[in-house]
């Protein structure tokens, strides 16, 4: 599962080096990406009641990223058992293959009343997209 990247102007700061906090938003990015193409964007789940919170994000920065490079994000389940979702990420710059930021994201399953939701049980079609994922690792 992977997903590319470049980076935007705005991302960096005034040495034209990208901001920390860039990163989240490119795991979610990646993520966003990855479920679209599994058919359960988050416009999907959000139409079948589902909501998927972040609970927890990391990051560790190993090298710097530049204006105008193009960045690789690939993205792994770690563990999922229908009700929490953990996600890694490992970003590389997209022609060096160097290794620029690895980080981690914890999310949850809720209904719209915002009661955890095993989507084992209520949503066995979804079930199913996260154990293949989980599968083609």
């Amino acid at each position: 599962m992977e997903y590319t990247h470049k980076v935007q102007y705005y991302e960096t700061d005034q040495m034209g080096i990208v901001h920390h906090s860039n990163y989240i938003r490119w795991f979610e990015e990646a993520r966003s990406d990855v479920l679209e193409k599994a058919g359960m964007g988050y416009d999907v789940m959000e139409a079948e009641g589902v909501i998927s919170p972040v609970l927890e994000a990391h990051a560790v920065y190993r090298s710097m990223t530049r204006y105008g490079e193009r960045v690789k994000i690939r993205m792994r389940i770690k563990a999922y058992n229908g009700i929490k979702l953990s996600i890694a990420y490992e970003v590389t710059d997209a022609a060096t293959g160097e290794l620029r930021c690895t980080g981690e994201t914890a999310h949850c399953f809720l209904d719209r009343d915002g009661k955890p939701l095993s989507l084992k049980r209520k949503k066995p079609e979804m079930h199913k997209i996260f154990e293949q994922m989980m599968e083609d690792l």
